[in-house]
């Protein structure tokens, strides 16, 4: 049986994401960005919260942590770095398998945004929480890791097939969008970015996304493109940069 996400908004930007493996009824939260929002969206649900599954340690990703585990007992899954602000229940790193009832989430390390970051891959359902590591046209700001250690993680999320389901964690696209522009006349991106002002407009998330719509428009996936004659994490070191200044 499949894998339900129930996604919401919270705080000023991020998303808040409860899944449910529908055959043991088992479920999860990705990070913590808001626990009294969670608590509210399980109440709504009628979920039993089981696992908490952190992406990285900033506070917006784990800062409800030790609320959320003292309201529901869940168990705290996530990279040694979430050591920071509240002890892990268990520590996975690149390669580990979380279960979640009979859903499997392999993780994979996505350093670069922090050093430790990671991501949750359900292959079977195709679906992707990434955290702050990839966003609907953009990355994550490289606060910890290098230009090389971040490219090598983007590659990695571009390897997965084109029809895998990307739930990355805030609503950044339309700024991103902005960006985009500056740096690619791609008519791919261009047709989307007008998408994406429209959706919200209307109010609408532009999340979750695609590898496939992200490979074909996102410009820090399409940096070698965009400065040839550079090497692949040059490129894409030379455009986040860019980003990091950009006042458009």
């Amino acid at each position: 049986m499949p894998l339900t996400v129930h996604q919401f908004p919270c705080l000023s930007d991020n998303y808040g994401f409860l899944i449910r493996d529908e055959e043991s009824g088992q479920a999860a939260c990705i990070d913590t960005p808001d626990a009294a929002a969670i608590l509210r969206e399980l109440e709504g649900l009628g979920w039993t919260l089981n696992l908490i599954l952190n992406t990285h340690w900033h506070p917006d990703h784990a800062g409800g942590n030790e609320a959320l585990k003292a309201a529901t007992g869940a168990f705290i899954i996530g990279p040694r770095e979430v050591e920071k602000i509240a002890a892990p229940d268990k520590v996975v790193e690149d390669g580990d398998v979380v279960m979640l009832g009979q859903t499997r989430l392999d993780v994979i390390d996505t350093g670069g945004h922090t050093l430790g970051h990671i991501t949750y891959h359900d292959a079977a359902d195709r679906i992707a929480f990434v955290g702050d590591t990839l966003f609907a046209l953009g990355c994550g700001r490289l606060f910890e890791g290098t230009p090389a250690q971040m490219w090598g993680s983007l590659q990695k999320l571009a390897a997965l097939p084109d029809d895998t389901t990307v739930y990355c964690a805030h609503e950044y696209t339309a700024s991103n969008a902005r960006f985009a522009l500056s740096v690619d006349r791609d008519p791919a991106l261009a047709s989307r970015a007008e998408q994406v002002f429209a959706a919200r407009e209307r109010g609408e998330p532009t999340v979750p996304t695609t590898i496939g719509v992200e490979k074909a428009t996102n410009p820090f996936l399409r940096a070698p493109l965009l400065a040839p004659g550079m090497a692949d994490y040059e490129a894409f070191g030379q455009i986040r940069a860019a980003k990091d200044s950009f006042q458009g």
